[in-house]
């Protein structure tokens, strides 16, 4: 059996989740009083927790059923981060402009979907690994194509023909997270008539 169910979090049962990127960075403070800084991961990870919200009783038992679907922690699932989500900021349109997707050499067909994170001059790319189906938009130096499919599965983008050499490819989508639960127990409290309270669900991403 897979231990990733192709399958989203409702979004109603995501309301009032918190959380972000995480990063891990070693640092030690030398004699000469300088910060000697390393990064233990080649990328981020984030982590959110849905808990907090007050959800009407029908909502929590969805997310009971859920978690008992997934096992807990054992089987991932795609969720939506709240603020990042697209390929794009999350009140424009995306664009098959938005994100480089690499560049023809006339021989290679696949293509994996990136997001470019820039500020002052510095950048890092993140794979999307798990594209909303129906929501991609490729370009080839500038021209909206048609002739690719997309595994929604991996993010990988495959032309029909290879791009031709020194092509510019470029990408626009909306994408989801894979994640699992990161507690074997969730958390619930009955708050008044029809109100439920989940006190803890947290989400931890992990690799596609």
């Amino acid at each position: 059996m897979s231990l990733f169910h192709e399958v989203r979090l409702p979004l109603a049962l995501a309301f009032g989740v918190s959380g972000g990127p995480e990063r891990a960075t070693d640092i030690a403070r030398l004699a000469s009083g300088v910060e000697s800084r390393n990064a233990r991961w080649a990328g981020s990870r984030r982590r959110w927790e849905a808990g907090g919200a007050v959800i009407r009783a029908d909502l929590a038992h969805a997310l009971v059923a859920f978690f008992e679907a997934r096992r807990g922690r054992m089987h991932g699932f795609r969720f939506r981060d709240p603020i990042d989500w697209k390929s794009c900021a999350p009140s424009l349109a995306i664009s098959a402009a938005d994100q480089p997707l690499g560049a023809g050499d006339g021989e290679t067909t696949e293509f994996q979907l990136v997001k470019r994170y820039t500020s002052g001059g510095a950048s890092w790319d993140r794979a999307i690994t798990k594209p909303v189906e129906d929501a991609v938009l490729v370009a080839i130096d500038g021209e909206v194509v048609t002739a690719f499919e997309v595994d929604w599965t991996t993010g990988v983008v495959m032309f029909d023909a290879a791009p031709a050499d020194g092509a510019v490819l470029t990408a626009g989508f909306e994408f989801d997270v894979p994640v699992r639960f990161d507690a074997d127990r969730l958390d619930v409290a009955l708050e008044g008539h029809d109100a439920v309270r989940v006190m803890r669900a947290p989400l931890v991403e992990i690799a596609g």
